[in-house]
């Protein structure tokens, strides 16, 4: 007599896809995902071109707050220094600003291609990897953006009196999107030691246990990331990275102690078997 089988229970090592790909397929299906991706770049750089007036009122602010404190006689002024400065400018910011617009596109690309051959597990860690590390990165970039304005009025401040501030262009911009990514990046650096912890390279105690080092990396840091005479910049960017450092901490200190108890609650079922 015939009976139903059973529904086979899905393993979480598993690859969510079993079935097989050739090189040739394989090669197919990237060229598509790049095609996408590359179309949503090129569709985000022309609405980006469109809005680079208003990102360069933005990131030249702080100039018009030093020319409205020196007063009428004050020249700071943003300077092009070529014939296409201003057109390599706009270019240039067109396409950061359009990476920027375009990512859920061809991060969702990037993900479509790599998901078949992940397992479930991996998948579940991924996704929380990037829920957590794209807030952090932009909050980082925040926080850049509101250290940068003090940075410029700093450095304006030791222009002898009599002189002029002449900021070249694409100096400027350079500056200003250096320190952006730079901070962004800083901030997903903790979401990092949660990964590995979660890999079981590190345990929550040994993250913790470096915190002198960390403390001392992040001071490094800052005092590398912002002027040496803006003391208020480097301690609040400092201090942001250490709690963010003591959150990782605490989270993987968190999943250890839930590993554990799963590991006990394994070892009992046995052992009363």
């Amino acid at each position: 007599m015939a009976t139903a089988e059973s529904p086979r229970v899905a393993d979480p090592g598993e690859p969510q896809r079993d079935k097989r790909m050739s090189l040739g397929q394989h090669l197919v299906e990237l060229r598509k995902r790049l095609m996408f991706a590359a179309l949503a770049l090129v569709v985000g750089m022309v609405v980006a071109f469109f809005i680079t007036d208003w990102v360069i009122y933005l990131i030249t602010e702080p100039l018009r707050q030093i020319a409205a404190t020196e007063g009428e006689t004050a020249k700071v002024e943003l300077m092009f220094s070529t014939v296409t400065g201003a057109f390599d400018l706009r270019l240039r910011m067109s396409f950061a600003i359009g990476i920027l617009i375009s990512a859920p596109i061809w991060l969702w690309q990037i993900w479509a291609f790599i998901m078949p051959g992940l397992t479930r597990k991996e998948i579940k860690y991924t996704v929380g990897f990037i829920g957590a590390a794209v807030p952090l990165f932009f909050a980082g970039c925040w926080v850049g953006l509101l250290v940068m304005p003090h940075i410029v009025e700093l450095m304006a401040g030791f222009v002898p009196d009599g002189g002029a501030s002449f900021f070249e262009a694409g100096y400027y911009y350079d500056f200003v999107f250096k320190l952006l990514i730079v901070v962004g990046i800083s901030f997903v650096l903790p979401v990092f030691l949660v990964a590995l912890n979660l890999a079981g390279v590190m345990s929550g105690k040994a993250i913790l246990k470096g915190w002198r080092v960390a403390v001392l990396i992040a001071v490094v840091f800052s005092a590398l990331a912002t002027p040496a005479a803006d003391v208020v910049s480097m301690l609040m960017l400092a201090g942001m990275l250490v709690v963010l450092f003591f959150a990782a901490a605490a989270l993987s200190m968190l999943f250890d102690r839930r590993r554990a108890k799963q590991s006990a609650a394994i070892l009992a079922s046995e052992g009363i078997q």
